[in-house]
């Protein structure tokens, strides 16, 4: 039968709490979007049993109803009809949700949004530039040859063209124009400005006197003469520019006449922004992130080791918290200035601990569960992803988390202490570029034996103190029962299947993963649900595949929706197994939940479901796939 819109419509109306407690409604092509103001007024089992919504979801401030495409925009319209609200665009709603976050979780939330998309070209052009510098250490003649001009030229464009990447990057996350943020990235370090690099007091640049000589007025003449250099080492007015340049942007287009818009609007944006820009934003705030890498720098080089020892054993706790990414612009500056990223050792020993406690407690637990976890998760976290190992192993026991953060603290103190020569020269422990640690670091780190030695401290000093604090008790939340051993799960997989800018998704369920077309079931296999992909599995039961929060779980156990890390998952067992009510599932969270990568979810009956006649298959689904520019599906 088909859907009636209208009462469709008025009892997803009926449930959100009254026309006041809606901020803004807007639709994609599958899923009605919600601002609401108070999230506790809204009855959510009413709306997941209302005729036409399979499925909803809260993230980034938003509640989201999953109705489906060539439906949804049919509800749309009969639910501003009923509520008598005005339509709104997507980037509205999202601009809504965004209001009502804390301001300190926004600025915090968002030097990971700008940096971690540009993260492949700093990480290639870095390891491409160690490898090039190491060929002309060994191969001392090779240094005047075209070859080494040539790979030279591709390992340091990313850096000399940083702040064009992170105008882009940033236009893209501040909702301008990416052109016009391009635009600001390259007028700030134009060829006919002087090179900041190449500043010294013997050699200043020209003063443009925009309104005549202002020398005699100090402060106008800081802000209104304005200095003919470029903007190469810095970043952070980069983005503010572009923050600046999307602000004004948006504004035009809501005020200016459409006939003219194109070309009003573009034009009084750049001249703004690059006036502003020039005369305020730049002077202030390069001075003040100056200042920002004096400091780091000053932490961890004239502290006696104090600085880093604390840096060290505190950054597993921002790991926790997601807020680890902020120290990419601590370490973009870095490199922008054209020094090391001398922060780089300090994570790579904090992440190198994690992985020497994980492996710690492979060894120690006889929990088979446990070990099979911890394996792959240590591996994991030597390569610098250290997620598994912190949220499958580590946080949960506490104490091997405890051991690495001591670990990781002893390590960065012997790296802040040591001296290393490069080139004649006695400098600090540094990297060529960011966002790679552990064992892939030895190609971008400037001194291969001093940071081998301090990742075995780091890994070493972890180990033994998690032999000592850990006997390999249980996790606290779940205790194995006594009784007949129940049969051990198999490793669970390590593999990502979907990977987008901020994150990846892990495996879920063992088995062999096949393409979301393949997937026997039209409604997932065409992805109006969104882009996955499917899982013919080997075995019952599927693991947390990042750490989240469950906004769903089906009272029958055999589907499950995971928020996190911009990602919203559905993972379904089964085609129609919704039919068999619950049995042959066993669900063990609950909506609201926060769990980690690698916790179970739910287990499930395999001969059950194919005995019941129903195709065990699972599906494994990135519902908000249409607002995610730039993800990949597939193993991987």
């Amino acid at each position: 039968m088909a859907l009636d819109y209208r009462k469709c419509a008025e009892e997803i109306f009926a449930n959100l709490g009254g026309k006041d407690n809606i901020i803004s409604a807007a639709h994609c092509a599958t899923r009605l979007r919600l601002v609401i103001a108070d999230n506790s007024k809204v009855n959510s089992k009413a709306l997941e049993d209302v005729d036409g919504v399979k499925g909803m979801f809260e993230s980034n401030g938003q509640l989201q109803l999953i109705i489906g495409t060539g439906t949804v925009n049919k509800v749309y319209d009969e639910f501003l009809a009923v509520t008598g609200l005005t339509a709104a665009t997507k980037a509205e709603v999202k601009e809504a949700a965004a209001s009502k976050m804390p301001l300190w979780k926004k600025i915090l939330k968002t030097p990971g949004d700008i940096f971690v998309p540009i993260l492949p070209a700093i990480v290639a052009s870095g390891l491409m530039m160690g490898l090039v510098e190491a060929l002309g250490k060994a191969i001392p003649s090779f240094g005047s040859t075209p070859w080494f001009s040539f790979l030279d030229l591709i390992a340091n464009t990313a850096f000399v063209c940083l702040p064009v990447l992170v105008a882009i990057s940033a236009a893209r996350v501040f909702g301008g124009n990416v052109f016009l943020g391009a635009v600001i990235g390259f007028m700030m370090i134009h060829p006919a400005l002087m090179n900041a690099w190449s500043v010294t007091p013997e050699n200043q640049p020209a003063v443009w006197n925009l309104f005549g000589d202002l020398s005699k007025i100090p402060i106008l003449s800081f802000f209104f003469d304005i200095k003919q250099v470029g903007y190469q080492g810095h970043v952070i007015p980069i983005i503010l520019a572009v923050l600046l340049m999307s602000t004004v942007e948006k504004k035009l287009h809501k005020v200016v006449p459409e006939m003219i818009d194109l070309f009003v609007t573009p034009l009084v944006t750049v001249i703004v922004t690059a006036f502003v820009t020039f005369s305020v934003i730049g002077p202030i705030f390069s001075i003040l992130e100056s200042w920002v890498l004096t400091g780091a720098k000053w932490l961890v080089t004239k502290t006696g080791g104090v600085g880093a020892l604390a840096m060290g054993a505190l950054y597993p706790w921002t790991v926790v918290m997601g807020l680890h990414h902020m120290y990419n612009v601590i370490e973009a500056g870095m490199l922008a200035e054209g020094g090391y990223n001398i922060w780089m050792p300090i994570a790579s020993s904090a992440n190198f601990a994690q992985f020497g406690a994980c492996l710690a407690c492979f060894f120690i637990t006889k929990n088979r569960k446990t070990k099979s976890v911890a394996l792959p998760a240590s591996l994991s976290a030597s390569l610098g992803i250290t997620e598994p190992a912190i949220f499958g192993i580590n946080f949960r026991f506490m104490k091997p988390f405890i051991a690495g953060m001591i670990g990781g603290a002893v390590a960065s103190l012997f790296g802040a202490l040591v001296k290393v020569n490069v080139e004649g020269a006695s400098v600090a422990l540094g990297a060529t570029a960011y966002g790679v640690t552990g064992i892939p670091g030895l190609l971008i780190i400037n001194n291969i034996p001093v940071y081998a030695i301090q990742m075995l401290i780091a890994c070493g000093v972890a180990f033994v103190l998690t032999f000592v604090l850990w006997k390999g008790e249980d996790a606290p939340e779940k205790k194995e029962k006594k009784g007949a051993a129940p049969a051990a799960p198999k490793a669970i997989p390590t593999a990502s299947v979907i990977r987008v800018p901020g994150g990846e998704v892990i495996q879920p369920v063992p088995g062999k993963v096949i393409p979301r077309e393949q997937i026997p079931d039209e409604t997932f296999a065409t992805g109006v649900l969104g882009d996955g992909v499917g899982i013919d599995p080997s075995e019952g039961v599927v693991y947390a595949p990042f750490d989240g929060e469950i906004s769903n779980i089906f009272d029958t156990n055999h589907a499950v929706s995971i928020e996190g890390k911009g990602m919203e998952l559905l993972i379904h067992v089964g085609v129609d197994t919704v039919n068999m009510k619950g049995d042959g599932f066993r669900g063990f969270v609950k909506e609201g939940d926060q769990v980690k990568a690698g916790q179970k979810l739910i287990e499930f009956d395999i001969n059950k479901i194919r005995k019941a006649g129903y195709s065990p298959v699972t599906a494994v689904l990135l519902t908000n796939s249409d607002d995610i520019d730039g993800y990949e599906v597939g193993v991987k």
